[in-house]
């Protein structure tokens, strides 16, 4: 085994500890007293395929190497150039006040912290059974990884802490298990525009505000706000960057809360049509068969 995979074998058991905890401490008491009835309901036929759609775009993100070579995309333009004229060094003044504690905490909210904000929004929603907004996570979510790939394809941006010289990447400077973990989905460290940090985390606390989970609500907007921060004093994003995560969690919300019904209805539509045409060549079939025209 590679120490590709050494960060997230780390980091999976570090999660089930924190999603069992903020499970006694987000979840209300009315579905803890129903526990069994809403484990079962977790993965059913309601909910599972939200959370199986999500899962395959982020695979699809994972593969962005295999894509590249795939698509045969051999010239690298290198468009930091862009964001140093829009923005110069700013990104620069938040490592002034650098520390090892503070950069430590950063990491963790970074790596940690995010991973948990996402995967524990997915798990409370199928928990309660709250269908209509876990629809729309789930629609938000596909939404933002869909739009930021063909970014991340043509329109590569590196990572500040290799870009700026008064930048350091404290990030991937803290072990090499990081920077290998890091990888695997960002082979190139120049995921940067937009910011799936910025986008993914405000949208998760748009739709957790949808609901009444008041301590969730609260520590996810005080999760969110600590992740913008981090993404740029650990020297991975620009201010554009983060900027381009903002506007794209809003477009994700709009499409998701505004267009929920007509998205839903285009797959049952399909299997319909499918139905249907299958319903036809079985009809025509039959009449071919009994008429000798067909063996």
């Amino acid at each position: 085994m590679t120490s590709s995979y050494l960060m997230p074998l780390i980091m999976t058991p570090i999660l089930i500890c924190l999603i069992a905890v903020a499970y006694y401490i987000f979840v209300p008491e009315d579905f803890k007293n129903d526990h069994k009835m809403n484990c079962r309901g977790m993965f059913s036929l309601n909910t599972l395929p939200y959370l199986l759609s999500a899962c395959f775009v982020y695979l699809l993100v994972k593969s962005q190497l295999a894509i590249v070579n795939f698509l045969e995309k051999g010239t690298y333009t290198n468009y930091a150039r862009y964001m140093i004229l829009v923005e110069g060094d700013a990104v620069a003044y938040l490592q002034n006040f650098a520390t090892p504690m503070l950069t430590y905490a950063s990491a963790a909210i970074y790596l940690i912290g995010f991973s948990f904000l996402l995967i524990f929004t997915f798990l409370l929603l199928m928990y309660t059974q709250n269908v209509e907004v876990l629809q729309e996570y789930t629609i938000a979510f596909i939404a933002i990884y869909l739009i930021a790939l063909p970014f991340y394809i043509y329109a590569p941006v590196p990572v500040t802490g290799f870009t700026l010289p008064n930048v350091v990447p404290l990030l991937y400077d803290l072990s090499p298990i990081i920077l290998q973990g890091v990888r695997i989905v960002d082979p190139f460290l120049d995921n940067c525009f937009p910011s799936l940090h910025a986008a993914l985390s405000v949208m998760a606390m748009l739709i957790i505000f949808r609901t009444e989970f008041t301590r969730f609500k609260i520590f996810s907007l005080a999760t969110t706000v600590a992740i913008q921060f981090t993404i740029l004093y650990l020297g991975i994003h620009w201010i554009t960057d983060m900027i381009g995560g903002f506007i794209l969690a809003l477009i994700s919300y709009f499409i998701a809360t505004r267009y929920r019904e007509s998205i839903l209805k285009l797959p049952e539509q399909i299997m319909m049509t499918f139905e249907k045409r299958t319903d036809i060549v079985d009809a025509v079939n039959s009449i071919l068969l009994s008429k000798g025209l067909l063996k």
